[in-house]
């Protein structure tokens, strides 16, 4: 796994042994950030179950301003330390040591450009975290939510009152759904 483009570039960042994190593999991340690459500079981006810190590192390597990473396992928040002091990014990051719930709580007062979630696979926290979302105000009317998720979970707008998918993009063994408040 590396940092695609920006500031650090082709910098390799380490992950977790085992299947406790699966890391956004690198195509998949250059596709993602191709898509949502002019809105990166100067953004305030939220990583919900942040796993080694590749999306959100990502992000600052490409400009964002402030980037915020949720991980409540002990050997992925070293890994996230460890990579943002690799690729010296670790100024402009803030790392939670939290569950999603607390720290969207915890964040509440903050309006973040884009949140990012890639949570463990066919567990129900899509819905959880969404639902949640969808009444928080770290989630405003310019805020686009990315939900990286297996092929066949289903994203239900039954979910929220006030968010709306607009883009669902598939790769052979996982999604992305975009969403943005009605």
């Amino acid at each position: 796994m590396r940092v695609i483009a920006g500031s650090a570039k082709s910098l390799k960042l380490k992950t977790i042994e085992g299947m406790e994190t699966r890391p956004t593999q690198d195509r998949i991340k250059e596709t993602l950030f191709n898509m949502i690459q002019y809105d990166i500079p100067g953004c305030l981006f939220l990583d919900i179950f942040a796993g080694s810190g590749g999306i959100g590192i990502e992000a600052l390597s490409r400009g964002a301003a402030q980037a915020y990473f949720v991980e409540s396992a002990g050997k992925p928040l070293r890994c996230i330390r460890e990579n943002l002091g690799h690729t010296h990014l670790g100024g402009r990051a803030r790392v939670l040591a939290m569950d999603a719930v607390s720290a969207i709580q915890k964040l509440n007062g903050n309006v973040f450009d884009f949140i990012f979630m890639d949570p463990p696979y066919r567990k129900g926290f899509e819905e959880k975290i969404l639902t949640l979302l969808d009444q928080s105000s770290i989630c405003g009317p310019d805020t686009t939510v990315i939900v990286e998720s297996a092929l066949d979970t289903e994203i239900e707008e039954a979910w929220f009152k006030h968010l709306q998918i607009v883009r669902v993009k598939k790769y052979k063994t996982n999604k992305h759904t975009f969403l943005r408040k009605a």
